[in-house]
């Protein structure tokens, strides 16, 4: 697949994926922390704010990857 595919590709998923992640820990935030301290919510939100980072950088590392040569 040509770089700049690729690129876009994923640039789209990443776009997706932090809008769907974010969306997905606010209804788990708004479920299950409302009852909960600020320290709670403070860790919850680090966590959660953080974790999004590791499948993203799965889609930069195959956005960047050396294209296989045809033979």
């Amino acid at each position: 697949m040509h770089p700049r595919i690729k690129r876009l590709i994923g640039s789209f998923l990443i776009v997706l994926l932090v809008i769907v992640y974010a969306v997905a820990a606010m209804v788990v935030a708004e479920a299950k922390l409302a009852q909960s301290s600020g320290l709670v919510h403070f860790a919850y939100f680090l966590l959660s704010g953080l974790l999004w980072v590791l499948p993203a950088m799965l889609i930069v590392k195959w956005m960047y990857g050396t294209p296989k040569k045809r033979s």
